[in-house]
């Protein structure tokens, strides 16, 4: 059977993202689709971590089955602070951002979701809200699983190298943002979930 993943995309993307679409396919060949959850997260990181955090609750208070967090960009970054604030998560974190208050400095005012066509405004508050979502200490790094290509062209991979730098990590030369060849590590994301810490 596969585990029983959350997938969390990442900033102006959704449920219809490359490798999200990719992982729902996989698991609809395999007959188990109603094992990956990715759902519609709100620009708003409160509003998404509210979204996120209550089906991490729903899923612990429904089955005792393990959890895991697959979190891309922005993603990672929230997948970070469910591993830090829930026991018995783990996380794959795809070129995840690491300081995205800083990244998204740059985007403040009118933006469109590329998948979605919404319009919003990106607020200094909208900042606030990831700031205080941000976790300097990791309390346990063998609950990460983190890959890194060297030439995203959104993010500095190595900021995310030096901050799980002691948890199970790959860094790949070369690739982009959204991590060419992401399906190649089907095998070790299923896998991960089960090894021990």
């Amino acid at each position: 059977m596969l585990p029983h993943i959350l997938y969390i995309h990442g900033f102006n993307s959704s449920p219809d993202s490359f490798k999200a679409s990719q992982l729902v396919s996989y698991y609809a060949q395999k007959g188990q689709e109603e094992r990956i959850t990715v759902p519609e997260l709100s620009y708003e990181p409160a509003k998404a971590m509210a979204t996120l955090e209550a089906l991490v609750q729903q899923h612990q208070q429904q089955t005792n089955a393990p959890l895991l967090l697959v979190g891309s960009s922005l993603g990672g970054f929230y997948a970070t602070y469910l591993v830090e604030h829930y026991n018995q998560l783990k996380a794959v974190l795809v070129n995840p951002a690491v300081k995205p208050y800083e990244l998204l400095a740059d985007w403040l005012g009118d933006n469109e979701n590329i998948y979605t066509a919404e319009t919003y405004c990106l607020t200094r508050e909208h900042l606030q809200q990831l700031i205080s979502l941000d976790c300097d200490v990791l309390k346990d790094v063998s609950r990460y699983f983190v890959l890194l290509q060297t030439l995203d062209e959104t993010l500095d991979y190595r900021q995310a190298a030096a901050k799980f730098k002691q948890a199970r990590l790959v860094v790949e030369q070369g690739g982009n943002h959204s991590f060419e060849g992401f399906e190649r590590y089907y095998g070790e994301i299923f896998a991960f979930i089960d090894d021990a810490p």
